[in-house]
């Protein structure tokens, strides 16, 4: 079949699920057999390989996991295309299966089998015994490692399965332009896809129980975005939950939420991840899960069972592309040496990349008060920079909160260009337990946006200024003449 950008597909098909391959025979012994080749598992495979471990690495579907086939790649893709070739439908759609292509070699079959990874294309499961099995065939392991990431959830609305919606794993297969679309959900999945389809002349409905959309970031930082979103057309429906959705045949899908009802040609669901682990039968191997089928790991990523370990979004842990990075190189030292690689105390950013792009770090100031920390909050205006004055897309903000009369960095929300980026920093301060006051010791390129991090120290430095303080230099200054 031609449509645009097929000839990628292909391309990336044959590098990551080549229909031609054959498993290797499998070896006497595995120091670590990796089950999931996404993330977490590529970035472990490749690092226990090249330390000189014998290393089988599994996969059911595709190499590269969702954040180059359905996830990170594609969606970033089609949100930088449609920004510069607004209306460009089979543009777009060409341009991401293209970025696929680009990065097909580096996860793909070949790369890893080269690097010394046994590779086993097939369905991973525990058996009877308790020991690992790919499509039946038993690899002895002295560790495993479960990387078998997430999927989209689909909640029991009426009507909702059985009306087939798209999901992150089908949306970006789509080879013409419909003309109406409606999301579900208005995380962070749900806004950038509904302003990149909006971009591209698709009308979009988009919606959220909650009173507003990204629920989970600060309220001002919501409000930006939703302006956006409705300054590219989106249709916003907010404070209802989806009450139903049906659909006849191949029509048009019916979705009902509170007293709202639109008609849509395609649905998309953004409503959560559920983890990959319900064919693997972790019963087998002892392997406790919780109640929504998340693995249950301690701080060294060791489950309930001593020899098995997992990482990545199956865990209950941030489901991040950059977060599974980190726990695989955690699962590298814990698997093949002594454990003493913990993760629970990394300091993980998160970012929306709509325009403006809103990123955050640390816990919300809702969850701090919950949680009964005092702390402080100052904020500045990327306008109030010179650079922001001379640029089209200056505006934005950068809040930090700190440690109640301390520069301890707590956790911050930025909201304007690049925000992503900007946030970069204030982790790295925050990582080496450095605070405000050191980035008003470090000198910032003159005009860049960077500069906010000295007028955030320069706030911090003014909240000290008290009474009695300015009192004490008042003194020195009449003593000195």
């Amino acid at each position: 079949m031609s449509y645009p950008g097929a000839e990628f597909d292909q391309l990336s098909q044959g590098l990551l699920s080549p229909a031609d391959y054959e498993n290797p025979a499998p070896a006497g012994r595995y120091h670590l057999v990796i089950v999931g080749a996404g993330p977490a598992g590529l970035i472990t495979a490749i690092g226990a390989a090249g330390l000189g471990a014998k290393v089988a690495l599994v996969e059911r579907h595709r190499m590269g996991g969702d954040c180059l086939n359905v996830g990170c790649m594609p969606s970033k893709a089609l949100l930088e295309y449609s920004k510069l070739h607004p209306g460009d439908f089979d543009g777009a759609f060409a341009h991401l299966r293209r970025v696929r292509a680009d990065i097909a070699p580096h996860d793909s079959v070949s790369r890893y089998s080269e690097a010394g990874v046994d590779v086993f294309l097939g369905e991973a499961s525990f058996n009877a015994a308790g020991n690992i099995q790919v499509n039946g065939t038993e690899l002895n392991a002295r560790r495993v490692a479960i990387c078998t990431g997430a999927r989209a959830a689909v909640p029991p609305i009426p009507g909702l399965r059985e009306s087939q919606p798209h999901t992150n794993e089908s949306i970006f297969d789509l080879t013409g332009k419909p003309a109406s679309l409606g999301i579900l959900g208005a995380g962070a999945i749900g806004c950038e896809l509904a302003l990149a389809f909006a971009r591209l002349g698709v009308e979009i409905h988009l919606f959220e129980l909650a009173e507003r959309i990204l629920p989970l970031e600060i309220p001002a930082a919501s409000q930006a975005v939703q302006a956006a979103l409705q300054d590219a057309g989106v249709h916003i429906h907010t404070g209802n939950g989806v009450s139903s959705v049906h659909r006849e045949a191949q029509g048009p899908y019916v979705i009902t939420a509170g007293d709202t009802t639109v008609q849509t040609e395609l649905m998309l669901v953004a409503l959560g991840r559920t983890p990959n682990t319900d064919s693997l039968q972790l019963d087998n191997a002892g392997v406790e899960v919780d109640a929504g089928g998340s693995i249950q790991t301690d701080s060294k990523l060791r489950t309930s069972n001593p020899h098995v370990y997992a990482a990545g979004d199956c865990t209950a842990a941030l489901q991040f592309t950059h977060h599974a990075d980190a726990q695989a190189r955690a699962l590298v030292q814990n698997c093949l040496f002594a454990p003493t690689a913990k993760v629970d105390g990394l300091v993980v950013p998160h970012c929306t990349y709509t325009k403006p792009e809103v990123a955050s770090v640390g816990p919300s100031p809702q969850q701090l008060e919950a949680d009964g920390v005092a702390f402080d909050e100052y904020e500045f205006a990327f306008e109030e920079l010179d650079r922001g004055r001379a640029e089209l897309h200056g505006g934005g903000f950068a809040r930090v909160y700190t440690s109640k009369g301390t520069d301890r960095i707590l956790s911050a929300t930025i909201v304007g260009h690049d925000a992503g980026e900007q946030i970069a920093p204030l982790c790295l301060l925050m990582s080496n337990k450095l605070g405000l006051a050191a980035a008003g010791k470090t000198l910032f390129s003159y005009p860049t946006r960077s500069e906010y991090l000295k007028r955030l120290a320069d706030a911090y430095n003014r909240s000290r200024f008290t009474p009695r303080v300015a009192a004490l230099f008042n003194s020195w200054l009449r003593f000195i003449g």
